[in-house]
Order: C-alpha cells, then sequence, then structure tokens
C-alpha cells in the first residue's frame, strides 16, 4: 500500500506560489516565464513511449492481421468500361436557318446528361434482364469465397414464382450422377428436398421449376456445391444501379463512358458490351416515335395554354367592364387631387364657422359697463373676413351705434330719452345680427356636412383601390404568364421542327468492354498500407494520450529535472500494511528499506546544516496526501534514534494529523500555548522513542496566521530549543494556506514533500516560485512513495546521494524473492 494520509486530492492547484505568499522579485519573471511556457518532456515521452512500445507492436500487428483478413475474406472487385461516341450533326445551317436555332453549345450537356440517363433506365435495365438472363446467379462454393458462374454454369433454371417471398433464396444443388441431381431448399419455414432429373418439372409449394444441363456439364466437377438465387425485377435494377456507372467525359466530343463493376470480370464485360448495343438499337429505334411524340405534345400543350389565355382575356374584361377600373394608378392620383381640394374648402369653411362664432358671442353679450365703451370694431377686428353683405351692413350699423352712444353719453346721463333711444337702436340691430348669424350658420353646416360626405366617398374609393389593384394584378398575372408561354411554345416548336428536320444520328462505340486484367478492389498494398498506418496511429495516439495524460512525478529524475531545490532522497512505497493515518513506523522495522531511505536523508540534513548543533526543520507540501505528517514523524524518528533529542510540532492548525500517528489526544497544544492557555511542558507529549516528543495542533483557532507571525510563536522556539536539538514542523499544504510559507521563512531547513505519482508537475513549478519569491536557498525535497520498478536508481540513489562517495546500489536492501520470474513478468519489466 503506498503511504498516505487518507485525504481526497483537491482539485484546487494553485500556479502561484498560495496565498498570501510575496510576491515574485521582478529578476526571476524570466525564468518564471521559461517554466511556464510549454515545452516537450523529452525524457518523458521516452518513458512513455518505452512504456507503450508492447502496445504498439500488438496495434501494428493486430493492424496488418485485419488487413489480411480483410483481403482473405473480400472478393475481388473487377471493372470493365467502354467509351461512346454520340455525334448530333445539325443540318439547318445548310438551309439558312442557323441564326433561327438554340446554340448547340448550350443544349450539350442537357442532352449529354438525358442520354445518362437513358442508359440507366428501366428500358435498357429490362432488356438486359431478358438479354443475359440476370435474374438467375448461379454459384459453386469454394474453400473460403463462393464464386459466381456467369456464363460456365453446367446448369440453367426456369421458373415460375407466385410466392415472392421465396425470391433471393438460395436453392442447393448437387448432382449425383451426370444426368440426376439433388435439389434443396428451404422455403415457407419448412426444408424441401429431392432428387430429380434433368428437365423434370419441380412443383414444389409457391415454385415451378426446371433444371437443364448445359455445355458445361462435362467441364464441371460432379462433387462441387452448387446453388442458384433468383432475384425480383427490384432486386435486379438495385445490382445494376449500384454497380453501373455512366459517366461523361469530354463535353466537347459528346463522349459517355459506360463501366460496370462485379466480382466476376466476365460478367462486368459481358454487361457493359450488352449495355452499348441495347442503347444504341433503343436510341435508332425510338428516334421517330420521340420525334412525334414531343411534336404531339407541343401540340397539346400549346393548344391548353390557348385556352387558357383566352379564360384569362375573359376574366380580366368581366372584371373592368364590372368596375370601371383599368389603370389604378391613375384613379389614385385623381382622388388624391379630389381630396386635396376637399380638404382647402373644408379649412375656409371652418374658418368661416369660427368668424360667425365670434360675431354671434359679440353680438349676445350684454352690456358690460354703464358706457358699452366695447364697439364692434374693437371686439372683432376681423369683421372684413365676414363674406354676407347684410351681415356686415348690420355689423357696420352697430358699430355706428355705439360710437354714437359714446359720444353722446359724455354729455346726457343713462335715463335721457337721447341715450335710451340709441340703446334701444343697438338692441334692435344686436337681434337682427343674431338672425343673420344663425342663417349663415345653417348654410355653412350644410356646405360642410356636403363637403364631409365628399370626402368620406373619397376615403372608400381609396380605401377600395388596393384590393382593386390587387384583384386587377391577380388576374393580369395569369393572362402576362399564357401569353409568354404561348409565344415561347410557338417558337419552341419552329425551332424544334427546324432542329429535327436537319438533325441526323451518329452513334459509335470508341472502345468496347474488355475482359479486366486485375481487380481495381481491393487494393493489396492500399490495403496493408492502411493497417499498418491504423496500427500506428493508434499506438501513436496512445503514446500521445499517455504522454498528455502524465500529469504526476513518477520517478526521481523527473523530479530533479524540474526543481531547483535539492533532493535529499527517495522513500519507497510502504506496502506492508494499509494503514488508515499516518504513524511512526521507523521503531518497529529499523532496518526496513524505508527506514534505510529516511536514515539516508537524515545523513543528507547533517551534510546540509553539519555547522549547526540546533535546527529547526519545516515539513510541508502543495496539498494533503503527499506524505508529509508520515515524513515528518518516522523521519523524527530516525534522527532520535541517532541520540539527538527531537520534539515535533503540529502547526497544521486546520487538520492536525501528528496526534493521530502517535494515538494522542488534541485537547491542547501549539494554538493554546500561543494564547497562553497552556505552558510548552502542559502541551509536551511523549512517544515510543524516549528521546522524541510532540505537541499537537491543539483546538483550531480563527487565525492560525497571526498566531504564527506573532512574539510568541519565536519565543516558544527559543524555550524548545533550550531543552531539543532538533524541532521537526509539520506545516499545513502551502497550495492550500499561508501558515507553511510563514514557517518555511523561520525554519533552518525546509523539506518539500513530493509524492510518486500523486503530485502533479504543477506542483513542482509552485515550489520553484516559492524558491525565488521567498529566498528560500536552503530548500530541499523528498520524493515519497516511490516505486522501486522503472525508476532507473533503486534505493540505492536515496542512500548514497549527497554522501559523495556513494556509487548507486550503495545501501541496505531487503533480500529478493528467488522465485523464477515468468515470461510475462520478464516481458513487463524489459518494457517498464
Amino acid at each position: 500500500m503506498a503511504i498516505n494520509e487518507n485525504t481526497e486530492l483537491e482539485d484546487l492547484i494553485r500556479n502561484a506560489t498560495g496565498g498570501g505568499t510575496a510576491p515574485e522579485m521582478p529578476l526571476a519573471a524570466g525564468n518564471d516565464a521559461e517554466e511556464e511556457s510549454a515545452s516537450l518532456d523529452t525524457a518523458t515521452l521516452v518513458l512513455v513511449a518505452r512504456r507503450s512500445l508492447l502496445w504498439m507492436i500488438l496495434l501494428i500487428t493486430l493492424g496488418l492481421t485485419a488487413s489480411w483478413l480483410y483481403l482473405r475474406y473480400t472478393k475481388p472487385v473487377y471493372k470493365s468500361q467502354s467509351l461512346l461516341k454520340i455525334d448530333e450533326r445539325n443540318e439547318g445551317s445548310a438551309l439558312g436557318l442557323a441564326g433561327q436555332m438554340a446554340p448547340v453549345a448550350e443544349n450539350r450537356t442537357n442532352k449529354l446528361a438525358g442520354e445518362v440517363e437513358l442508359i440507366k433506365s428501366n428500358i435498357i435495365y429490362r432488356k438486359l434482364k431478358d438479354s443475359l438472363a440476370l435474374d438467375v446467379n448461379y454459384y459453386v462454393q469454394g474453400t473460403v469465397l463462393e464464386s459466381e458462374l456467369f456464363g460456365t454454369s453446367p446448369f440453367r433454371v426456369k421458373y415460375a414464382i407466385t410466392d415472392r417471398s421465396l425470391y433471393n433464396s438460395k436453392f442447393d444443388l448437387k448432382f449425383i450422377s451426370p444426368n440426376r441431381f439433388s435439389l434443396e431448399y428451404t422455403g415457407q419455414g419448412q426444408p424441401m428436398r429431392g432428387e430429380y432429373d434433368f428437365g423434370q418439372v419441380i412443383a414444389w409449394p409457391g415454385i415451378t421449376l426446371q433444371v437443364f444441363g448445359t455445355t458445361e456439364l462435362n467441364n464441371k466437377t460432379p462433387e462441387e456445391n452448387y446453388h442458384f438465387v433468383i432475384l425480383n425485377d427490384s432486386q435486379v435494377n438495385a445490382y445494376l444501379d449500384k454497380n453501373l456507372a455512366v459517366e461523361i467525359v469530354n463535353f466537347d466530343a459528346n463522349t459517355i463512358q459506360i463501366s460496370f463493376n462485379d466480382f466476376n470480370p466476365n460478367k462486368a464485360q459481358d454487361i457493359v458490351n450488352q449495355i452499348d448495343s441495347l442503347y444504341l438499337a433503343e436510341k435508332l429505334s425510338r428516334k421517330n416515335e420521340a420525334t412525334r411524340n414531343q411534336l404531339e405534345f407541343l401540340d397539346q400543350i400549346l393548344d391548353e395554354n390557348g385556352k387558357n389565355l383566352e379564360r384569362a382575356e375573359d376574366r380580366l374584361q368581366s372584371y373592368v367592364q364590372q368596375t370601371g377600373t383599368y389603370d389604378t394608378k391613375g384613379e389614385l392620383e385623381a382622388i388624391s387631387t379630389k381630396m386635396e381640394a376637399l380638404e382647402t374648402a373644408r379649412i375656409a369653411l371652418t374658418d368661416k364657422m369660427s368668424l360667425l362664432n365670434q360675431v354671434a358671442q359679440m353680438a349676445s353679450q350684454e352690456q358690460l359697463t354703464r358706457d358699452e365703451t366695447q364697439t364692434v370694431e374693437q371686439s372683432l377686428p376681423s369683421i372684413a373676413g365676414v363674406q354676407d353683405p347684410q351681415l356686415v351692413q348690420e355689423l357696420n350699423a352697430l358699430n355706428g351705434l355705439q360710437w354714437e352712444l359714446r359720444r353722446i353719453s359724455r354729455s346726457y346721463t343713462d335715463k335721457t330719452e337721447t341715450v335710451q333711444s340709441r340703446k334701444a337702436n343697438i338692441a334692435f340691430t344686436r337681434a337682427t345680427i343674431k338672425r343673420l348669424l344663425q342663417q349663415n350658420q345653417k348654410l355653412l353646416q350644410s356646405e360642410l356636412g356636403r363637403l364631409n360626405q365628399q370626402r368620406d366617398r373619397l376615403t372608400s374609393d381609396l380605401q377600395s383601390l388596393p384590393s382593386k389593384s390587387t384583384e386587377l394584378a391577380r388576374l393580369q398575372r395569369p393572362l402576362g404568364l399564357y401569353d409568354k408561354n404561348f409565344l415561347q411554345l410557338m417558337d419552341r416548336k419552329v425551332q424544334f421542327n427546324i432542329e429535327q428536320a436537319g438533325a441526323t444520328a451518329d452513334f459509335l462505340i470508341l472502345s468496347p468492354a474488355s475482359p479486366p486484367a486485375a481487380p481495381i478492389s481491393p487494393n493489396r498494398l492500399i490495403v496493408y498500407a492502411v493497417g499498418l498506418a491504423g496500427g500506428l496511429l493508434l499506438g501513436l495516439g496512445l503514446i500521445a494520450a499517455r504522454y498528455f495524460m502524465h500529469n504526476t512525478i513518477t520517478n526521481v529524475r523527473e523530479l530533479e529535472r524540474n526543481t531547483k531545490a535539492s533532493v535529499l532522497g527517495i522513500i519507497p512505497t510502504y506496502d506492508k500494511e494499509k494503514m488508515e493515518v499516518s504513524r511512526l513506523i521507523v521503531d518497529k522495522n529499523p532496518k526496513s528499506a524505508i527506514s534505510e531511505s529516511i536514515r539516508s536523508i537524515r545523513t543528507n540534513l547533517d551534510f546540509i546544516s553539519s555547522a549547526k548543533k540546533k535546527r529547526m526543520i519545516s515539513v510541508t507540501s502543495t496539498i494533503s496526501g503527499e506524505g508529509k505528517t508520515f515524513v515528518t514523524v518516522n523521519l523524527g524518528g530516525i534522527i532520535a534514534l541517532s541520540g539527538q533529542r527531537v520534539i515535533i510540532l503540529d502547526l497544521d492548525m486546520r487538520k492536525p494529523k501528528v496526534n493521530l500517528a502517535f494515538g494522542a489526544q488534541n485537547v491542547k497544544g501549539i494554538s493554546t500555548i500561543l494564547i497562553d492557555r497552556h505552558s510548552i511542558q502542559e502541551c509536551i507529549q511523549p512517544t515510543s522513542i524516549e528521546t522524541m516528543q510532540f505537541i499537537s495542533a491543539g483546538p483550531t483557532p480563527p487565525n492560525p496566521s497571526e498566531l504564527i507571525l506573532s512574539d510568541k510563536f519565536d519565543l516558544m522556539i527559543q524555550e524548545l530549543f533550550q531543552s531539543y536539538d532538533v524541532i521537526l514542523i509539520d506545516t499545513p499544504p502551502v497550495g492550500l494556506v499561508t501558515d507553511g510559507i510563514l514557517i518555511m521563512r523561520k525554519a533552518d531547513i525546509p523539506l518539500y514533500i513530493v509524492r510518486a505519482d500523486y503530485s502533479r508537475k504543477a506542483f513542482i513549478k509552485n515550489m520553484n516560485r516559492l524558491m525565488r519569491a521567498n529566498n528560500l536557498t536552503r530548500m530541499c525535497t523528498i520524493l515519497n512513495d516511490a516505486s522501486t520498478r522503472g525508476s532507473g536508481y533503486g534505493y540505492g540513489y536515496g542512500y548514497g546521494y549527497g554522501y559523495g562517495y556513494g556509487a548507486y546500489g550503495q545501501g541496505y536492501y531487503e533480500e529478493p524473492t528467488t522465485k523464477p520470474l515468468t515470461f510475462g513478468e520478464k516481458l513487463k519489466k524489459f518494457f517498464n
């Protein structure tokens, strides 16, 4: 089992140094850009390719095997083809009528396309099936594949089928003697079998058969197994459609190529030659009939079009007579003009009505003041706009009376007879004006009503114009269409008669079909090339997929190549037992491979910090699950076994695990020390090794980072150094929180744990950034959970690294088993 802390791999993989770390130094920007730039890891690619070599060989072998099987069980396809020239010579130009004819170049493509469709029509198919008997296929069974006996069958069949389900059924035939055979088939759910003589009528349910011998009977082996299949018309047509190809080779030369593909080369040749003959015969025999039919069709279309033209003319004429409308655009202009004139008259009448209303209002007013100082002229300055002479006269009279009343009012009082008579005259005149105003208002209202009626009538006519226009356009559209078609058909008929009178047909087979020498499919070289290429592509795809999916550190070579930190060593996979949590194991197995590897790491640490007797070592990783707690506990155990006093501090206050490694409680610890709730001595807990103690993380505080940054933490470290030689600190993962970075800055030797086949390569870049950003020049790294196979170094690398003399292999090995490897294990070992 691999060493782990029973935590899942967090999805959060930070490409930065972690939250809260110091920003990168400007001088490191260039190096960082180099690290981030995408590059091909040649060593990893070679490693993946080597591990995939066996798969690539198997895939290539599989591809070549598939090609061989395809060629072995695929019938070869043969192609036979002929070249036909269709020459349409037109002699109309000799009559001086060439200018009236359609250009030949424009119709050439359509003509050739029509010839292609004729060749592939049911007319040719039906005659081809009758002439070559394509409705019955004869076969002989070979070792693997069956072969069709086209024209070389030792027997032929006549049939009459009433049950259509028997089409495409297989009838097995085997010769018993030169004149006798056995026939077997499965029809209507029951197998039918019998022995018959040639020419004998075989009456089975749904079918009647007769089998006759041919001249090929003596040349065939009687022991061979034969069978035949009867096809209906649709099946024969589908077979011809699938394998027949008719293409226009050269438009200018009017050449058409006819080709046919089949498993039997002789059949392909005979079908092509027969199609040539049938097409030419059909073309010549139907030429006159086609000409006559086309002329009759033109006459029929002309007659129908003429009748439609007459009906369209009658409908348009009736509509014009009914509505009196032929030019809707002109009517629209006339109505618009009338509407404008009516609107002008209405505005004038409205103005008159407004003026009369003002006059009526003035005339109906009583005396406003004692002197009635407002005269008509002053109250109604626009009196000149009143067109009624009598009304104007009365208004002027009223105006004169008012001025006279104003004049005499200066000399007389209101009670004098003179003033009273003037007021009586003014009252009489006002009454007269009111009567005249009422008459004029009635006349104006009557005139305005008449104008409104005219406007409404014109508006109605205007609203009906779109429907009239639409109906008129609807009636004119078929009239124009029929008229145009009639002229075109007449012109086409004249041209057709001229062309047919001067055209002669000339058919020539330029290249008759010949028996194909080699099959066109399958191409053996291409098939094997495809199989080889397919195997190679699948193998390369597998390598590429495994390479791009290889995003973890797998061995110490990759770790050395990607990191700038010193590699202290490797810790092999611990598979003795399954551990739910990290535990101290070096005290129980002091001679095990893991103990020796950690002992080698302890020795390398001594070389790094040989001048210091007191050391503070921090152990961190990028994320949980990389084994930092396991390394901390067991590295502390190895150092303690060497005689030094060791104290382990669990500063992963968010997820403490050191107490779990020793099976202790986490009631008090670092957090309670830093808040002065407990003393250091109260929190120190013993372990199974006398010279090693630990302090657990304590209850999780809300502010671990602030506690670490406090002076109390430094005082705690100073106090611990008075009693201990080595302080090992288990810090939180630096990829998730900032606490670990704060501790790494204080530590004499910061250790960074990388777990093989678990830690991603991006984590190493994170570690390099940490070194640059925080100036961690003494940063070291350890490869944890490394596999002993395929690493290239083995345990000896971890043990000898840093000694200066140690060759690879210097160190302790467990005795390997002497059980011989199987062949599969040897192959696996070789490719790994």
